[in-house]
Parts: structure tokens; sequence; C-alpha cells
């Protein structure tokens, strides 16, 4: 077995601390300032001699050093081929062995190394720390080698000694021999210990219990039977003559204390120490029993515990001075005799002083009323401990209310002239919790204000009885106060008021503003609204009876405002005329929404819902929406219809999620089709569109009625869905069709429906099976592909691929998929190909035939406009210009862009550049070229005073950044150093107007604030002393920032560098700057009544006064009304501290600073003195010594006669 030792700092400590106690030439000098030799400092290491030879002197030295303890040790050990567990491995190191101490390694943390020695025998090596090495090794054994077992017979009463304290003992004797013990339970009769492990291991672990028990068979255990009367003689005074016997023998020596009634006395140890202790006991005991006597004395029961004395001192006291043992009745016997056991001539001291003792204290009980003993004690027992701590220790508390005659009646009596009173007032306990208030807050105000005390008992007791406490008068205007209180609670009452939770929220406001408004007109109702997450309607109200009824009639008139406005009506508008009823810049829909006072919120444009939502009363949402199809009608030709069909048939027309009646309205030309609310009873249903199409939807509205009511057949088909569209017809032409020639209603399914292939049939079953068979044929015919080729110009051919072939898109789409191809870019080819349907590829021939038609008819209008307006013309990204593409269905295009013509001044010159072409039919593009003009910008020129533009441009532009977004125009505001009066505006015409009158309403209200202004302008000046100066501000700005608010002025003080430092400058309205002056000065004469004073408090108590944040300290000020400052770090005095306040004040606030000083100084004594005694060594030198000591130090390690000082060495 081998070991490595790493040295560590602990080890190195340990080893230096060995070498300062050596001593190798003579004796070294206690004084501080000596310094050793080299030799004495490094003593050489010893030569290495025979080991019979004596070594010399330094090694002498080197064997008292303690030596470095390896806090890494490796162990080997060999396992026979005999004992090996695992011995078939084809291969050594990737069997069961390395796998067993893989596990091991990961368990333990140690390193384990095997190796396979000639005789095959396996050595292992094992390498960690201690434990880690110790318990790996077991578990080596216990998994690499075969184990065996034995028995080893030991006493059983020696068991326990194998065991030791908690198991400690056999688990070191299992690491130790890598073994496992297993020791017969104590009930169990047989003694035998059995022992696991390898067959060294086992004869290890049998020689060390054989050891443990031939230890134990040395020792012996004596039970000795003496009276207990002669217990106290043997044990002697204060147990010291049990312990001199003790020490003398060696033996241990265990006496039963007096109140456990045994007579035997046990002796442990060695044979020969336990005799020798026996004889000694013996000795005392013959003596004692010999020479002693008694004599009996009777003391009143209630004299002898201070005969007994705290914990039995007294009769040890009386022991120790006379030898006589007093022998004490038990606690609840009720004899009053006392014996006392000793020698003749020592019983009369002894018993001079039980009766000295018995009369030492005197119990005098003074009746006071029950309701007084909270006062006697007073609060947090003040008045008890002033009495014990004016007294010696013998006339202090002996028992809950016995104490110094004379002090308790001198407190009495002051209890009595002081004329405490108290009252008992009946109130229900309901109201008990409403009397305390939050916190608290109510009771305690009543308790100050008045300097009493007020008992009321806990809710689980249900007793009304409140009981008030103190002086006289106090405790009647408490009691008046109670009792009103009470008496309103009685007249409160409690309302439930039901409320949709959904009208909570605008209730209660943004921040609590709306319901704050509701408390501050009742404020003695409490509201309380339930928790979000309840979702519960009932709102609760409590106060007065009055004001609760008032509070409740003021909600219930504000939810009915709520229910009125929160109506709803959703209005369906054509898509193509939203933009019209929100008009440019949202005109129209802000003057409908401000002038009806409703919300109207539109469809987002990528949704194909045309319905508008308007919300607010019922009367204002009928107004907003009649002037919406106001808009819509003057816009179209529209008509609205009403058609009586019975509430019962509505769901069938309307059909599974809208489909029938959505068919019906995209069958005549987009119609709206409104049915009344299910439930309602209604039989009215309202058309609304075209007038022609308005009256076909009303005719087959009635047919499907009709159908509905005497037969009703339906029948599902297939078909593409890229079928559909050509099956539908251009606006449902061929659909119409079919359904003229067969009377049956053909529904096509809507592009959100999961089913697009499924078309159902809808009518009388002779004409449903007819249009079935006319789809089908449709659909044969469709399935027949053929392929066609058409001639078009190939001029023409861009417009049908640009946009990314958006027309080859539409005609697939509406021409059952039909394909459409052109020849490639740069062949003069005009032959295209249509591959599809028979039906489809003609109907697409024929389109596109119609488009170059349309294209061979169209002209080209030249828009003169100058360049530098196209941009605005165009909009942001193009807007504008895109608009009018799709409303006029034409092609604008714009000139390249011209550097030198756009910076012309002149548009006199039409410019190439200047001209924009728009392409299309004559008549769209006259309404085009039209469209374009008006989007010209014009400008115009508005006055306004030079002193107003930098409240018009506002902070980093944002008022005049703001109109040019409302009004869409450019606003140009002239440079500062131009001090021009005019603001060119330059937009549309309509937009230019607003924007000027906006501009002008903006001046008139800045021309209102600036006459405000000059009135608050008005100044006042303050002379106050600048050491009042911080007082007046106030913590944090706390106080002025107050007054500021108070009376809407602005207080400035004097800067620190002014030559004015007593001037504060007040700023506002006339009569407000005047009020705020006087508030002032009525501050500043409080302020010179206060006086400050300046004590000293040791800077090592300041922060346990101040407290965590400053909490203890704010709570100082706030109780003794006084101010305390405390020195800043660095400060030349840092133990002064300065009091500001009154001056009784600052006297009672010097009191309690002091009193806490002394207190804080004991604990920080003590916590000093403690760290004295942790500091380190050097520490203690380093931070203790004096400037020459730390001197000495900084020369590091010195010593003498050193090598490289010799002769020969020095340079």
């Amino acid at each position: 077995m081998s070991s490595v030792a790493v040295l560590t700092q602990e080890s190195f400590a340990e080893h230096r601390s060995g070498l300062k106690d050596v001593e190798i030439t003579g004796r070294v000098p206690e004084d501080e300032a000596y310094i050793p030799t080299y030799l004495e400092a490094f003593p050489p290491l010893p030569d290495k001699g025979t080991p019979g030879e004596k070594t010399g002197e330094p090694a002498s030295v080197w064997s008292k050093i303690r030596p470095i303890k390896a806090s890494v040790i490796t162990q080997v050990f060999h396992v026979p081929l005999e004992e090996r567990r695992y011995k078939d491995n084809s291969q050594f190191g990737e069997g069961e062995e390395a796998k067993v101490c893989l596990d091991i390694m990961q368990k333990t943390g140690a390193h384990i190394e095997l190796s396979l020695a000639k005789d095959q025998g396996l050595s292992i090596m094992v390498t960690g720390k201690l434990d880690s090495v110790m318990k790996a090794r077991k578990e080596i054994v216990a998994r690499l080698q075969t184990q065996a077992s034995a028995t080893v017979l030991i006493p059983k009463e020696h068991h326990r000694f194998v065991i030791g304290k908690n198991g400690e003992k056999l688990q070191e004797l299992e690491l130790k021999t890598a073994t496992k013990i297993a020791i017969p339970r104590s009930d169990d009769p047989n003694a035998n210990i059995r022992i696991t492990g390898t067959k060294d291991g086992i004869e290890k672990a049998r020689h060390e219990i054989q050891l443990i028990s031939a230890e134990q068979d040395k020792r012996a255990v004596e039970r000795l039977s003496f009276e207990k009367a002669f217990h106290p003689f043997i044990a002697g005074a204060y147990n010291q003559l049990v312990q001199e016997v003790s020490q003398e023998t060696g033996a241990r020596i265990s006496i039963p204390p007096p109140s456990v009634p045994k007579d035997e006395i046990v002796i442990t140890g060695e044979k020969e120490a336990v005799a020798m202790a026996i004889a000694r006991i013996r000795a005392i005991y013959e003596e004692k029993k010999r020479k002693t006597t008694t004599i009996s004395v009777e003391v009143k029961k209630s004299q002898h515990k201070y005969i007994v004395g705290p914990k039995g001192n007294t009769l040890q006291e009386i022991l120790e001075n006379t030898g006589v043992s007093v022998e004490m009745p038990p606690l609840d016997s009720g004899s009053e005799t006392i014996i006392l056991r000793g020698e003749p001539d020592k019983l009369g001291p002894a018993l001079t002083q039980v009766y000295a003792k018995a009369k030492s204290v005197i119990v005098v009980e003074v009746i006071a009323p029950a309701w007084l003993h909270r006062f006697i004690i007073g609060k947090k027992g003040q008045n008890i401990s002033r009495i014990t701590q004016q007294l010696p220790k013998r006339y202090r508390l002996l028992k809950f209310w016995r104490f110094n005659v004379q002090s308790l009646s001198i407190l009495f009596f002051s209890l009595q002239m002081a004329r405490m009173d108290y009252a008992e007032i009946n109130i229900d306990h309901r109201f008990h919790r409403h009397l305390i208030g939050k916190n608290g807050a109510n009771i305690n105000r009543v308790k100050e204000q008045y300097k009493v005390s007020v008992r009321i008992p806990q809710d689980s007791e249900r007793c009304g009885l409140v009981r008030i406490e103190g002086d006289p008068q106090g405790v009647q205007l408490a009691r008046k106060e109670l009792m009103d209180m009470a008496q309103r609670m009685e007249n409160e009452r409690t309302k439930d008021l039901i409320i949709e939770h959904k009208f909570h929220r605008t209730i209660i406001g943004q921040k609590g503003e709306k319901i704050k408004e509701v408390r501050d007109k009742f404020p003695e109702v409490i509201i309380i609204f339930p928790d979000q997450q309840q979702k519960s309607d009932i709102v609760q109200l409590r106060g007065p009876k009055n004001e609760v009824e008032k509070c409740v009639k003021f909600l219930q008139k504000l939810i009915a405002e709520l229910v009125e406005s929160s109506f709803s009506v959703s209005v369906p508008i054509h898509k193509q005329f939203h933009k019209n009823i929100i008009g440019k810049g949202g005109a129209n829909i802000k003057k409908i929404r401000e002038e009806t006072n409703t919300k109207i919120d539109l469809p987002t444009e990528n949704s194909n819902s045309e319905m508008i939502v308007i919300t607010g009363k019922k009367s204002s949402c009928e107004a907003a929406r009649d002037r919406i199809l106001a808009i819509q009608n003057e816009l179209a030709n529209l008509k609205e219809a009403e058609v009586s069909i019975p509430a019962k048939l509505h769901n069938s027309l309307i059909g599974s999620k809208g489909s029938l009646v959505r068919s019906v309205m995209e069958e005549c030309g987009g119609v709206h089709i409104h049915f009344p609310a299910e439930g309602s009873g209604l039989d009215k249903v309202t058309i609304r569109g075209p007038a022609e199409e308005v009256e076909r939807a009303r005719r087959q509205l009635l047919q499907l009625a009709e159908e509905k009511q005497v037969n009703n057949f339906s029948v599902a088909l297939q078909a593409k869905p890229e079928y559909h569209k050509f099956l539908i017809g251009k606006g449902g032409a061929n659909i119409r069709r079919v359904r003229d020639r067969t009377g049956a209603r053909i529904i096509f399914p809507s592009p959100d429906e999961p089913e697009q292939e499924h078309i159902t049939i809808m009518g009388k079953e002779e004409a449903v099976w007819l249009a079935q068979k006319e789809l089908e044929t449709l659909i044969k015919n469709l399935d027949d592909v053929i392929e066609d080729s058409m001639v078009v110009d190939p001029r023409h051919h861009r417009h049908f691929v640009c946009r990314r072939g958006q027309v080859l898109r539409e005609l697939a789409e509406e021409y059952g998929g039909v394909a459409v191809s052109f020849p490639r870019t740069g062949t003069q080819s005009d032959n295209i190909t249509l591959k599809g349907p028979r039906e489809c590829v003609d109907a697409a021939k024929k389109r596109i035939q119609e488009i170059v038609q349309d294209l061979e008819s169209q002209v080209n209008v030249e828009v003169l406009i100058p360049q530098r307006y196209h941009r605005a013309v165009m909009g942001p990204k193009g807007c504008k210009i895109q608009q009018i593409t799709r409303e006029h269905d034409v092609l604008i295009k714009f000139p390249d862009r011209d550097e030198c013509a756009e910076n012309g001044d002149t548009d006199l010159i039409p410019r190439k550049c200047d001209i924009i072409i728009v392409t299309g039919q004559a008549e769209k593009c006259e309404l085009a070229c039209a469209a374009l003009l008006a989007l010209v910008p014009v400008t115009i020129d508005v006055e306004v005073s030079y002193d107003l533009h930098r409240y018009i441009i506002g902070q980093k532009g944002a008022g005049i950044r703001k109109m040019m977004e409302d009004y869409e125009v450019n606003i140009w505001v002239p440079q500062p150093e131009q001090q021009s009066d005019i603001i060119k505006i330059t937009g549309q015409v309509a937009s230019v107007e607003r924007a000027k009158q906006g501009l002008l309403e903006r001046v008139k209200e800045l021309q209102a604030e600036q006459e405000d202004r000059a009135l608050r302008s008005y100044k006042v000046t303050l002379s106050v002393d600048p050491k009042y100066h911080p007082k007046i501000i106030g913590r944090k700005g706390a106080v002025i920032s107050q007054i500021r608010k108070d009376y809407d002025v602005n207080v400035q003080f004097p800067d620190k560098g002014e030559e004015q430092q007593d001037v504060i400058v007040i700023s506002g309205y006339e009569r407000n700057a005047n009020e705020a002056r006087a508030a002032i000065e009525q501050l500043v004469a409080a302020l010179q009544d206060m006086v400050s004073e300046d004590i000293r408090l040791d800077r090592r108590v300041h922060a346990r006064i101040i407290g965590a944040r400053g909490k203890a300290i704010r709570k100082l000020m706030e109780e003794f009304k006084v101010d305390i400052r405390f020195p800043q770090p660095g400060s030349e005095d840092p133990s002064k501290v300065t009091v500001t306040g009154l001056p009784e004040n600052v006297d009672n606030a010097i009191d309690h600073l002091l009193n806490l000083e002394e207190e804080y100084m004991l604990s920080v004594t003590e916590t000093e003195t403690m760290a004295s005694y942790m500091k380190p060594p050097s520490k203690t030198m380093g931070t203790g010594g004096n400037d020459e000591d730390n001197k000495a130090l900084a020369k590091g390690f010195v010593v003498r006669d050193a090598p490289w000082n010799a002769q020969g060495n020095k340079v």
C-alpha cells in the first residue's frame, strides 16, 4: 500500500505551527523584535543513516514537526485467482469486472485501475480521498471477490461497544476490514456475531471484535445501595466530594438527583479504580451514619421555596457552610416538617440559617380590581420593570402580583390619583369589524385621540360587550363616539345592484376615473365590484340608507344610458360604395360619427363582408343607418322592398350556413336580403338593391316559399370546382337559363365550405330531375377536352400576359379552367392556343375577341400636369392612381423624370415630361383626366403672426405634422431668420380649405393661451432665511410640491451662486401667488419657533438607529415630531447628530437617542470583543499594532546569517 501527499493550505498551516514550537539552538526570546537565524527558521533535513545509528539534533527537530496529512491516498490490494468472482473473461478489461469498476467509480468518486498478475490474480489500485477509497474498497471486495462467512462469540453485554454510538464504530470497522458484520438484536438470545467477506477481511474483523471485547472485560460496574438521606454527604456541597473521588480513582460515580426516589449509586470503570471508589464511598457513609443525628422543625409551606433556593442552591450553601443536610418534604405533600441531619454541634448554626432563609422574603398581597392589572403592569411591562429595577434582587417580583409592598402601594395610589375609569357598552357584534376599521384604523384613531384602551371581543365569542378604560373624560368621549358610529351603522343599508358584467369596466373607467367621480359624489357609500374572474353581475353598495338610495338611482340612470348607447345595428352596403361612405381622408364617416354620436365599424379591405356595424343609442344608430343608406342610394339607383313570408319558413329559405339565400342574392345582381331576428315572430323580409334585381329577388323568394310549403325535394351533384364559374355563366346567365327551363334552384358551394364539388339542386321532384339531367349533360361536355387556336394581333399580347397573367387567370376561372397559351416574346407569331372543354374553349375565344375589339377601340388622351406635381398626384405608393384606374378601367402612364425640367421655374411652356397619357375608352378617359386634374395641388397663403409659429410647429414638429396628416396637405412655415408671417398650405382644393380653417382655429387657441400666460406671469418675492429653505422644500420636494399643487403657482428658490440667497420668487395668478406667499410665511413662522441641538452618538450605532432603509429613524421623527440629521460619510465629526424641532420635542428625542445609544453599545462592544477573538493572529497584529509594528510587518520575513549574506556572495 502506498500514498501520495498533497500540500494543502491547511496542512501547510499545521506544518508551520509545528515549526513555531521547536527550539533548536537554545530558547527563542519572547521579544517580538527578535530576528531568527537562517538555521532556526529553516532547519536542515536529517542525514540518512543506519537504523541503529543515532541521528543528530536536526533530525530530532524534524521529528517533532507535525506530519502533513495526505488528502489523496492510493491503496493497492490483490485478489487471488481462487477468490475471483469472474474468471471466464475472454479479453481482460472488457468483461463484468470492468463494468463493476466503472459503476463503483461513479458511485464513490475514486479512481480504480485493474491489472492481471502472472498467476491470474487480480491487482487493484484505488486512488482518491480516504473516505472515497475506503468505500470503493468495500464495494470492490463485495462485488469482485468471492465471499466467505464466519462467526465470533463475545458476551452479549459487549455487543453495544462493537456497534458504538449511532452505529459509528460498526460502520468504521466494516469499512476498515471490507466486510459485512451482522450483530443480533438485543432481544435475541443468540450472542454470535456473523462476519461476511474475504478470508483476510474476516480475520481482521474477528481480531478487532475480540480486542474490543477483551478491553471491556477489564472494566467493571458496581451498584451500591445507601440510604437516600446520606447521598448529600457522599456527593458533598455542589458535588465537590464525589468529583474529587472520581478524579483520584479514575472511576465514574453516578448519584441519583434528590428528585429521583432511588437509593442506588452506580460506579463504573477499571476494576481496581472501582474497588478504590467503593472503599472511599463506604468509609464516608459509615462515618456519617455513626456521627450524624437529626432534628425536625416546622416551617410554613409557602416559605419552603426560599429555603430550597433557585435550583437548590440555598440547600447546597447550608451544606457547604455547616456540613448539615436539609431534607425538604415533596412539593405535592402537605407536610411542613423539615429534617436537618448532621453532627450535633453543627445542627444549631444550620437551624439558624434555615430560619433566616425562610424569613428572608415576605409576601404581601395587595387587592386591586382586575381591570387595573394591565395598567399596573404597563405597556410591555414598563411599570413592573421600573419597580424591579429600582429594588435589589431580593425584593423583586417573585410571583405574579407579589412584590415589594411599598412600591406597589405607591403605584396603586398613583393610579387612584389618576382617577382611572371604565365604561361598558353593548354593540351588536356584526358591527365590530366596522368599528375596528381596515387594519384597525378606526379603533386606533379613537385610542390615540382620547388616550383610552378599548377592548373588543373576538368574532368567535359573538359577544357585543365593548369595554373602554382610561381617563374618565376620555372614556366618556370615546364611549359617545363609538355609540354614534354604532348608530350610524345600524342606519346603514347594504344593497345588491344587478349590473351586467360587460358594463363594469365602462362604469369603473380608465384607471378608475369614472368610479372615483361617483364615489366623490357619494362619499359615504362604499361601492364594491366583483372580481373580474368571477364574472358576477352583482355590485354591492353599503352606506347610510338615504345615500345608498340616491347612489342606486344614479347608477341605474347611468346603466340605462349605457344600455341605450350599446344598441347595435348592421347595415349591408355594397363593397364598391364603402370608399364613398368613408370619404376623402375619412371626412364623411367622421362627420356621421360626430353628428350622430355613434361608433361605426367598417370591414377591412381584405374582408368579403359588406356589413357596416353601427353602435350607440337606438335613435342615433337609426339616424346613422339612414344617412349611410342615403349615400348608397345617391350613388346607385337602389330600391328597398319588403316581402311577407311566414316566420316558420325563414330558416329553410336561409339554408345551411345561408347557402340558399346567398345563391338568390348572387343570382339577382348582389341584392341584400335581410331576415328578421330569430324568435322575433316577424314575417317581413327586406330586400335592397337595384330596382329590377329587387323585383326578381322578391319573386324568387315567394316562389321558394311556395315550394317549401307544397313540396321540397333536393339532390346533390358533383362537378369539378373549376367548372362552377362556367356553369354559372357571366352574371349567372347559364344557371338562370337552366332554372327558367326547369323551375329548380341550383346552389353552388361557397369558398369556405369543405365540400367544393357538391352542387345542390332544390325544388319540385320533376323539376329537380330535369335540372340534374341538364347539368350532367353540361358537365359531360366539359369533360370533353379539345385544343383550338385563334389569331390575335401581337401588339395586344402584352395586355393578356401583363401583371403576371392576370387576364389569363380570370379567363381560366370563368371558363372552366381553359388554358390559353401565347407565343414567346420576340417571335412574330399571332397564333394563340386554347385547351379545355369544348364549350369552355368556344366561350373563351368569344371573350378574347371581345377584349381585342375593346383594345382596338381604345384611345390615348394626354393630360398636361407639371412634373413637380406628379408625386402628389400619384399619392403614397401610387394609391391615388390605382384607385382611378380601377374606377374608370383605364391605363395611366407617367413620363420619365427630367431633373432639369423639374427644377424649372415656369409652367407656361409645355414639356414632354409634363404629359401624362391615359389609355382606355373615350368616355372613361375623359372621366379619368378630370379625376387627375382634381388631384393637382394648389397653394394658398395664410397670414399668422410670427410669434405663434413655434407653437404651431410644436415640439419636434409634432403639431405641424399632425395637421398635415389630418388634412392631407403640406404646410410650409418660414425659417426663423426670415421673420415672415406667411404660412403656405399646399394640397387639393377641398383639403387646403379645411386645413386653412383648422390653422385659423389653432391661432385663436394660441392667442387665448398667450393671454392666459400673461395673467399667470404675475410674480411676488419673499425673503426667507436660507436655513429654512430645506424645510420649505421638504423631503424629496414633498412640501413645496404640495404648495405648488394647491395654489397652482411656480416657486423658484435661489441657485447656489446667486447673491441674494434669501429671495424666493413665486409666479402665477395674482391671487394664487399671494395665497402661496401667505402659506410659506406661515410655514416659516412655525419653523422659527424650532431649535436645533447637536449631540454626539457613537458612529457605530448610527446604522442601528437609522434602521433598514431609514425605517427606524423615520418612525422616531414621526413619534417625536422632530428632524434628525446624521453626518455625511467623510465629515469632520462623524459622531455629530443634529436634532431640530420644538424645544420640548427635541429634549425628548435626545433622551430617547441617548438611551438607544447606551442599549446598542452593549451589543456593539460584545460583538467587537467576540470578533477580536475570531481574528487570525496575523490580522490582529496588522490592525491592532502601532505604526512601527506595521512598518516591521511591511518588511516581510527577516532572518539572520542567511547564505546570500555571506562574505563571498555579496555583490
